[in-house]
């Protein structure tokens, strides 16, 4: 299946910063209904960008590869900077939008899930989770 190629796979089983942060400051699970994909991130934050980041990632090898671009380059970034790179990534697999900017424009080997709709909700799952944690860090 073309979806599943070798980049995709080599992502997924190399996710960064995986499991869980003793003393976090924020922590979110996000599940996809639909399959039943989990995605639990903690954060720690320091002057409005993550100083630190962790996630335990239950899910299929598209939502695997996309917490591990995710988790490649959440340290030191601000809640504005994910947002805008999950609004981009959901763009881009809903309505074949251009690619994420860098530094998350690797997640372009997720294109050829925008025909997969069933999937898109796994693929969303980190991003959404990280969004949450850091605001109940923010709290």
């Amino acid at each position: 299946m073309k979806l599943y190629s070798q980049r995709i796979l080599a992502l997924a089983a190399g996710i960064p910063h995986i499991g869980r942060l003793d003393h976090a400051q924020g922590s979110a699970m996000r599940r996809s209904p639909l399959c039943g994909s989990t995605v639990t991130v903690d954060v720690r934050i320091e002057a409005g960008r993550i100083a630190d980041f962790a996630q335990d990632v239950k899910a299929c090898a598209l939502g695997q590869s996309s917490a591990s671009v995710l988790g490649a380059h959440a340290v030191g970034r601000t809640r504005a900077e994910i947002e805008a790179a999950r609004a981009q990534l959901k763009a881009m697999i809903k309505q074949d939008g251009p690619a994420p900017e860098a530094p998350f424009d690797e997640l372009e080997v997720l294109r050829p899930a925008r025909d997969y709709k069933n999937r898109h909700a796994s693929i969303l799952l980190a991003w959404e989770a990280t969004l949450a944690a850091m605001d109940e860090a923010a709290a």
